[in-house]
């Protein structure tokens, strides 16, 4: 095994400096590159979409569980597989809780082509509580191209896709797949995905700190279980 270099801890710090330089740089372009990710263009979802849920029928809208924004992952369950992926069980698990997604006016939920008798004993087996529906029979998968067809079979990917809801008009702003999952997981991870950001009010394009009428600001985190939802 190749292990890093000893050295005294006075070398270690002036290592450590030079390379935090080249970190903060990395936050600053990160930053540039999200604020221009919230001034991409948006696209209306005319599509009606019908999901499988615990509640029954859901569509895209009724997804959104009244919010402004909804985060979709895109979790690679073929309907004849008998259990999910195992890497989209990996990000899955590393999801947090809720309540810090919903205090910012935004959803989650799984999405699989597989059929919801497949998923509610998988979803059982691995212990979580995130909503998660079933696309099955439907255009959702292929319309945002996380099953894709290829030399004749069909091809899942993973994937992860970000809607905005002006009262019952819902809009496509934002999808990553593949190894633009990387990293993603967190609360400011992905709120840092959708068109409203983290709604901090250092954010660029300015005026979207609490345009839904959201809390703005990281001193307005609670713990989870204090949130007004």
């Amino acid at each position: 095994m190749s292990l890093p270099e000893i050295v005294s801890r006075g070398q270690w710090r002036a290592a450590r400096a030079e390379l935090l330089v080249k970190e903060k740089a990395a936050t600053r372009a990160r930053d540039a590159l999200n604020a221009e990710r919230r001034g991409l263009p948006m696209v209306e979802v005319g599509e009606e979409y019908v999901f499988e849920g615990g509640d029954g029928k859901a569509t895209l809208l009724d997804l959104f569980e009244g919010r402004h924004q909804l985060v979709v992952y895109h979790f690679m369950f073929a309907p004849e597989w008998d259990a999910g992926c195992p890497s989209c069980s990996g990000f899955l698990d590393q999801i947090g809780h809720l309540a810090h997604l919903k205090a910012r006016g935004t959803s989650f939920a799984a999405v699989s082509r597989a059929p919801y008798p497949k998923i509610l004993p998988f979803k059982a087996r691995m212990g979580w509580t995130v909503p998660w529906y079933s696309s099955y029979g439907g255009d959702f998968n292929h319309d945002f191209e996380v099953t894709l067809e290829r030399e004749g079979e069909l091809v899942e990917r993973p994937g992860l896709s970000c809607f905005l809801r002006d009262r019952d008009r819902v809009f496509h702003t934002y999808s990553t797949y593949e190894r633009g999952l990387d990293g993603l997981g967190s609360t400011t991870s992905l709120l840092d995905l959708t068109a409203l950001g983290r709604q901090e009010e250092w954010e660029e394009p300015k005026g979207r700190a609490s345009a839904f009428g959201a809390p703005a600001g990281s001193e307005h985190i609670r713990y989870h279980d204090e949130y007004d939802d």
